[in-house]
Parts: C-alpha cells; sequence; structure tokens
C-alpha cells in the first residue's frame, strides 16, 4: 500500500427535498383537504477515526464525495425518504483543514471519533403543514433547503512514541528495521527513505511505536531536500532519537544541521525529550570515537550514546531511555491532573 499523509477532499451535503402540494379527491369520503406530505432531510457529510487504516491514500484516487437528496414528498400524507450520509473513513492521527490549509476543524486522535462536516438540508414542509382554522386550503409548500458544499484538506500525523531524526544516511531506516520487524528500504545513498515508517519495539515486558521519517538537510524548512513536512509525524511523539552518523567529519555540524530544522519547523519539536546517539561506531577507531563522542557532548550539553544499528551494539540503552521518557511524561501528566482536581474540589 502506497503511502499518502495529504489530501484535499471535495465535499457536499444533501439538499432537502421539497414539501409536496396536493389534496384528497377519495371517493365516500366527505371532507377533503390537503394531505402534501413534508420533504426528507439531505444526507451528512461525516468523517469517522476508525482501526487499520494508515495511510489517505484512499483520497487519492477518489476526491469528490456527495450525500444523497432528500426525497420530495408526496400525496396522501407521505414524507419523501431521507437522503444518504456519506461517511469519509481516516486513520488515526487525521487533521481535518479548511480550504486554507491552516484552520483546524478537528483533530481524530481515537479510534471511533467522528464528527458532522455538514449537515444535509432539511425537508420542506407540505401543503398539510400549513392548514389552519383559517386557511383550509393552503396552495403552497417549502422547498427544501439547499445543499452546502466546500473543500478541505485531510492532513495525517501518525501516532508514535518516538521519532528518528537525522541526516540522509545517518542509519535511520537501519535502526527501525534493527529493533522492530519493519522492513525500511535500506541503501547507501542519501534520501533512500521516502515517506514515514512506523515499527513496534519490544523491550523487556514493555513496546512502543517508533517513526522514521526522511532526512533533514540545511534549508528543509524552505523545501530543500524533501523539505520538512513529514516532521508533521512526529510531533505527537513523547521524545526524539537523534542518530549522528559517526563516519563523517563533522558530527557538530550534523547535529546543529537538525537541530537548527528543528527549532525552524517550530510546533514544539525542539523542546521534545532528545536522546542523542553517534550511530556506525563500529566503523570507527577507539580515539576517533572517543573525540567525536566528546565534541557532541560539548555541543549539545547532555548525555551522547555511542551505538551501531548493525550490530545491534548499545541499542537497547536507546529503547531503555524511550521508555524512561515515556513513564517521565505519563507521570507528569497524572501530575498536572491531580494537581488541577485538587483545586477545583471543595468540601
Amino acid at each position: 500500500m502506497k503511502f499518502l499523509d495529504q489530501a484535499r477532499v471535495y465535499i457536499r451535503s444533501g439538499a432537502g427535498g421539497a414539501g409536496a402540494v396536493s389534496f384528497r379527491r377519495e371517493k365516500y369520503v366527505e371532507f377533503g383537504g390537503p394531505d402534501g406530505g413534508n420533504g426528507g432531510r439531505g444526507g451528512d457529510i461525516i468523517v469517522k477515526c476508525v482501526d487499520g487504516l494508515n495511510t489517505l491514500i484512499d483520497y487519492r484516487y477518489k476526491q469528490h464525495f456527495k450525500a444523497g437528496t432528500g426525497t420530495h414528498g408526496m400525496g396522501r400524507q407521505r414524507t419523501g425518504s431521507d437522503g444518504r450520509d456519506v461517511i469519509l473513513k481516516v486513520p488515526v492521527g487525521t487533521q481535518i483543514f479548511e480550504e486554507d490549509n491552516e484552520t483546524l476543524i478537528a483533530d481524530l486522535t481515537e479510534v471511533g471519533q467522528e464528527i458532522v462536516l455538514l449537515e444535509g438540508g432539511n425537508g420542506g414542509f407540505g401543503n398539510m403543514h400549513f392548514k389552519t382554522s383559517t386557511n383550509q386550503s393552503p396552495r403552497h409548500a417549502n422547498p427544501g433547503l439547499e445543499a452546502t458544499d466546500k473543500w478541505i484538506w485531510l492532513r495525517l500525523k501518525l501516532i508514535a512514541d518516538a521519532g528518528l531524526v537525522g541526516l540522509p544516511n545517518a542509519g535511520k531506516s537501519t535502526f527501525l528495521s534493527a529493533v522492530s520487524a519493519a522492513k525500511p528500504k535500506i541503501a547507501d545513498y542519501p534520501f533512500t527513505t521516502l515517506h514515514p515508517n512506523l515499527g513496534v519495539v519490544k523491550i523487556g515486558e514493555r513496546d512502543f511505536v517508533l517513526a522514521d521519517i526522511p532526512g533533514l538537510i540545511e534549508g528543509a524548512h524552505e523545501g530543500a531536500g524533501i523539505g520538512d513536512r513529514f516532521l508533521g509525524h512526529i510531533e505527537r511523539t513523547r521524545s526524539i532519537i537523534h542518530l549522528v552518523d559517526g563516519t563523517q567529519e563533522d558530527v557538530v555540524g550534523a547535529y546543529k544541521t537538525i537541530r537548527g530544522e528543528l527549532a525552524a519547523y517550530g510546533h514544539g519539536l525542539d523542546e521534545k525529550q532528545e536522546i542523542l546517539a553517534l550511530n556506525k561506531v563500529d566503523a570507527l577507531s577507539d580515539d576517533d570515537r572517543d573525540e567525536k563522542l566528546a565534541a557532541l557532548r560539548e555541543a549539545s550539553g547532555g548525555e551522547v550514546l555511542a551505538i551501531s544499528a548493525v550490530s545491534h551494539l548499545n541499542t537497547d540503552q536507546v529503547l531503555y531511555k524511550v521508555i524512561g521518557t515515556m513513564d517521565a511524561v505519563k507521570q507528569k501528566a497524572e501530575d498536572e491532573a491531580k494537581a488541577a482536581l485538587d483545586e477545583t474540589w471543595t468540601p
């Protein structure tokens, strides 16, 4: 299945059916009168978050969705049937934006969530509805309300606990394949990864979801390389695993390039818990490795792990740090919720 994380879709609700103008003309019925029924209601456009999807590829081949029109009312007090609803099924993590691609309508983060984007038009009243003591034979009925339509954007942000970032060929896909059952494309040239990959990592009795996104280069926030569009897929992560290729000369420059792109992108990515690792250390001499580790520690001001995704050297240390970050974030959220509850509680 191909991966698609953004789609522009046209939606239109159903128009309401018109009310009927009708009069009874039955043999052996002493009194006639109006008996026109109401029109049916138009269908709604509904977006529903479902399980089992991880891409918006369905909306690449069909971009127009139109709900059913309500049936017109009929004589003998018959109300028209309602129009058919249209349900757009999307994966967990889908955001819905207005046509400007900036105004957020909804953010669907749990299976079963749904939202009515456009409501169908109400059906018009038939002439039976307008009968009064002073107007025994109304000869008019209401038309149904018109349909409403617009363009929307669907944007998918994958739900993952941790995300991998780094320059192209930093070993992100190799790391993902080493710690999970995912099989991303791996090759010895830049931009091997063209779309995000997800893998479920199991370590001890715990597991979490790890996301690998295409590599960033300097100027990605301005569109250089593949750009920074895929950074949206790690906005929801609790931590970021930053891999630096140990075989390159300027490891500090590589580190600062990625940090600069995260800061330029915004959305709090540069504030997330970072797990920094120097990758491919099995290809370095001891002196070279120690020198580059020291340089990275000085540049980052924190701990730097020495790992090799190919030989699985110290990869478990990275995974346990991710678990520790997840637990810390969860505990912090529980403490904040408890504090908020204590503030609002009164005897």
